[in-house]
């Protein structure tokens, strides 16, 4: 049986148990199945699970779904799950995308500023953090071979008909909740979209067998 590692952030445990896959239509399950079957073939073969999820700008979409996936890894207790994030361009992780994480109960710090801060992302007492900033989907912090590409967004999905080292392509998008930058629902629209991450992610990690 699957067990909840203790380790994780109470607060965040308490938005996980919160979330609802019967909101997940099965056409939208029929999208998020080949991600499943990818991480379910690499538990099988005993194998390290590198999610690489990629966006435009690597600014928003794409930092959501790294760190709830790893999270979820974490929750579900899904041994050696490696998550990034890069972008066909780098730009910086928009603040509201740390805001709205930390208001589901991630610890954020800053850890370098400028254009392009750098910022940790802890999920739980004891897991290395995620580390956000904005980079190409070929940086040097990311792999370069034996991953899922994860995209998620169609425009990324368009601009890059082949990615480099990937062992499996997996389109997933997200509306852009840019859209409602600068206007009274920016908080309500970006928490909308982190808990549709959430949730997705939390019905994709759930199906896996260890």
């Amino acid at each position: 049986m699957i067990t909840t590692q203790p380790s994780t952030f109470q607060e965040i445990v308490n938005v996980i148990d919160n979330l609802n896959i019967q909101t997940i239509s099965k056409e939208r399950q029929a999208v998020l199945q080949p991600l499943a079957d990818f991480i379910q073939t690499k538990v099988n073969n005993k194998q390290e699970i590198r999610l690489h999820f990629i966006c435009t700008h690597n600014s928003r979409r794409s930092h959501f779904s790294q760190v709830w996936a790893q999270t979820m890894a974490n929750h579900f207790n899904i041994k050696n799950v490696f998550c990034y994030s890069g972008g066909t361009e780098a730009t910086a992780l928009f603040p509201m995308v740390a805001k709205t994480l930390e208001d589901s109960g991630f610890q954020i710090q800053t850890i370098s500023k400028g254009n392009n801060p750098i910022y940790t992302i802890k999920y739980a007492d004891n897991e290395h953090p995620v580390i956000g900033y904005s980079k190409k989907l070929g940086d040097a912090f990311n792999p370069t071979s034996a991953f899922a590409a994860i995209m998620t967004c169609s425009q990324a999905d368009g601009a890059c008909p082949f990615i480099a080292g990937a062992e499996k392509r997996i389109p997933i998008t997200f509306e852009d909740p840019k859209a409602f930058d600068n206007t009274p629902q920016q908080a309500e629209k970006y928490n909308e979209r982190s808990l549709q991450i959430a949730t997705e992610m939390f019905y994709i990690f759930s199906q896996i067998q260890s």
